[in-house]
């Protein structure tokens, strides 16, 4: 039994507490941790076929259970955090650094309607910032699918260094697929702060 088949009370009862993880302020978004209330948003916005199919590891058709499991099972672990994003209130996609065997890996997915706005080097940005600084990362991981370069012009825009391709089973597609990897270390993240940091508001 999976993380994505297990019920709600035994996701939980096998997690450690959740911890703590800041709000933040970029100059059009705010970044903060995942809740209950934003199920219904997370649902409406990952249901479509085109954002999951971009990602790694969530299904499709994507239900109320899958944000209810995901919602309950971030957060929880040293080394990792994740952000829903929002614009004027309203939750339009997610991002967050998540501990892997070999490095952490950023991980990120907007809604459809936000795509092509910079919505997502904006958020990715402060992801990296909070890996980096308040985690205490050395090295960070990434991947966008091959046939996705709006998501590789993100991570390049915000630093990641190509480094290969490689095969991933793409949950949504039920199926392989390629991606193309890409790399961000500390020394390179630290010549690259211009871009500005994020207020922490809360």
């Amino acid at each position: 039994m999976t993380l994505a088949t297990q019920p709600i009370k035994q996701v939980l009862a096998q997690q450690p507490e959740e911890r703590s993880v800041p709000v933040f302020e970029t100059e059009r978004l705010i970044l903060r941790a995942p809740r209950r209330g934003d199920i219904t948003a997370i649902v409406r916005l990952v249901s479509d076929r085109r954002v999951a199919e971009n990602t790694a590891r969530i299904p499709h058709p994507y239900g109320v259970d899958d944000a209810e499991r995901f919602v309950a099972a971030v957060n929880r672990r040293d080394g990792e955090a994740t952000f829903v994003i929002t614009r004027d209130g309203k939750l339009i996609g997610c991002c967050g650094v998540e501990a892997r065997e070999n490095a952490p890996e950023i991980g990120y997915w907007l809604g459809a309607r936000y795509w092509g706005r910079g919505y997502a080097t904006e958020a990715v940005r402060v992801a990296i910032d909070h890996a980096f600084g308040v985690l205490g990362h050395d090295t960070l991981q990434a991947g966008a699918r091959v046939s996705n370069p709006a998501s590789r012009r993100v991570l390049e825009k915000c630093g990641f260094q190509w480094t290969g391709v490689g095969l991933y089973r793409i949950r949504a597609i039920n199926s392989s697929a390629p991606l193309d990897r890409f790399r961000l270390d500390r020394g390179l993240w630290a010549s690259l702060k211009a871009w500005g940091r994020a207020r922490e508001v809360a």
